[in-house]
């Protein structure tokens, strides 16, 4: 059997309904207030950052850009200075050859003729000379050998005082 209700009980059934509905459409509208905040604030947030984007990418092509400015200077200075070291190795040929022809047997000419030769080796012009290893004078030498002597030579035992 149905319960029939009184005029009072769906009265008071209305109502507390109405005012659950009433608290849960409130607490959705704060919520979607709250959503909507987050939103534009989230926006906002965005905006800042996007202009920051293009900001730091400006930089960015800007920094690359004065990276090649300077990396370009810097190979156009260092051909220079190859190119006036190269003068100053055949200015340095030229006077060798000059002052070796004059004075042959000086040794300050020998001194200068060495540091010409290790500064043209420097830039590529001549090639560097290896030294002479004669396994037959090493098996067979021409003279007593004097251990002690090559040893001190070589760094491997130090000079008596």
């Amino acid at each position: 059997m149905q319960k029939k209700y009184s005029a009072k009980e769906v009265q008071t059934l209305v109502e507390r309904l109405k005012e659950e509905y009433d608290r849960v459409l409130k607490r959705q509208r704060e919520v979607t207030e709250e959503i909507r905040e987050d939103n534009r604030r989230l926006r906002a947030r965005l905006s800042v950052l996007e202009g920051q984007r293009g900001e730091v990418s400006e930089a960015l092509m800007r920094a690359v850009a004065e990276g090649e400015r300077i990396k370009k200077e810097g190979n156009e200075q260092a051909e220079n200075d190859r190119r006036e070291l190269r003068l100053l190795a055949e200015k340095c040929r030229l006077l060798c050859d000059r002052l070796n022809a004059k004075y042959p047997d000086e040794e300050d000419v020998s001194d200068f003729q060495d540091f010409t030769h290790s500064l043209l080796v420097y830039l590529g012009e001549e090639e560097a000379e290896e030294p002479e290893f004669n396994m037959e004078e090493v098996l067979n030498p021409k003279y007593p050998l004097d251990l002690s002597k090559l040893c001190k030579e070589l760094g491997l035992m130090e000079e008596d005082a």
